[in-house]
This record gives C-alpha cells, sequence and structure tokens, in this order.
C-alpha cells in the first residue's frame, strides 16, 4: 500500500505528518471523524499561529519547530520499503503554510536529495481572500517552490 502503514488488526494508518503552527488547527483534526486515523505523535502545533507572516512561518516560529517535524519526517522515511517521495500539502497565502512549508521543503530536499517531491500549492485569490500579505507570501513560496519543487500543483 503507497500512503499507509498496516497496523496491528488489520488497521491501515496514513503515512504523514501533520503540522501548523497553531495549536487550533491540530485539535479540530484531532477531535474530527478523520483524527482517530492518523499516529497521535505524528500531529506537530506550535503554541501561536503564524499570523499571516511568511517571515514568522520561515525564520522564527517555523524553524523552532523544524527539528520536531524533520525527526518525524525520517521516521515514516525509514518505516518505507521502497521510498519515491514525499507530498507536501499546504496554502501558500498564510505564514505557517507558506513560511514553515517552503522551509520543510527546502530541508527534505537537503536530506532527501534524489527522491521527487511534489507540492499541492494553494494558491490566494483576490476573490476570496481578505488579507492584504498574501500576494508577498505567496510570492515569496512560489520561489522556493521553483527551487526545490519536482512539481507543483497549483490549487485555486
Amino acid at each position: 500500500v503507497v500512503y499507509y502503514n498496516e497496523s496491528t488488526g488489520g488497521k491501515f494508518v496514513p503515512r504523514s505528518v501533520l503540522v501548523d503552527l497553531e495549536p487550533g488547527t491540530m485539535d479540530s483534526i484531532r477531535a474530527s471523524i478523520v483524527g482517530g486515523l492518523f499516529r497521535p505523535d505524528n500531529y506537530v502545533a506550535g503554541t501561536n499561529g503564524a499570523g499571516n507572516n511568511w517571515a514568522k512561518g520561515h525564520y522564527t516560529d517555523g524553524s523552532e519547530m523544524l527539528d520536531n517535524v524533520l525527526e518525524l519526517v525520517r521516521k515514516e522515511a525509514e518505516n518505507c520499503e521502497c521510498l519515491q517521495g514525499f507530498q507536501l500539502t499546504h496554502s501558500v497565502g498564510g505564514g505557517t503554510g507558506a513560511g514553515l512549508g517552503t522551509l520543510l521543503l527546502n530541508r527534505i530536499r537537503e536530506e532527501f536529495p534524489d527522491r521527487i517531491f511534489c507540492t499541492f500549492s494553494t494558491i490566494p485569490s483576490p476573490k476570496v481572500s481578505d488579507v492584504v500579505v498574501e500576494p508577498y507570501n505567496a510570492t515569496l513560496s512560489i520561489h522556493q517552490l521553483v527551487e526545490c519543487s519536482d512539481e507543483t500543483f497549483c490549487i485555486d
């Protein structure tokens, strides 16, 4: 099975690491109907949100939790029989998805340079957004995606 590990009792657990700088999002996922699908120790949450600030996600708050996230990514990668690559699903308009997401992209690319890296990136839309810095966050993120991602699927 490509995206799952089989656990005891024939239950399939997704190979994933869920990350956000805001703890409320992780709490919502844990409490939802799909929350029990994921490994409880593969949730990583910060204490504050990034406040739609790319630099906060990339350089300050995000970099503080980066080692914990990378350790979980390494553990999941080591459990694979034949690791082909990585997928990152994120938004490039906010601070966590844009800043921390591209920081993770860079670091995973450094550690696994010969693996395929694919991103599913939600691009901000002026019709929906009310956050004035989203275009700046997206511009900073897209530069990183061009440099480090093998495939990027833009979602509007």
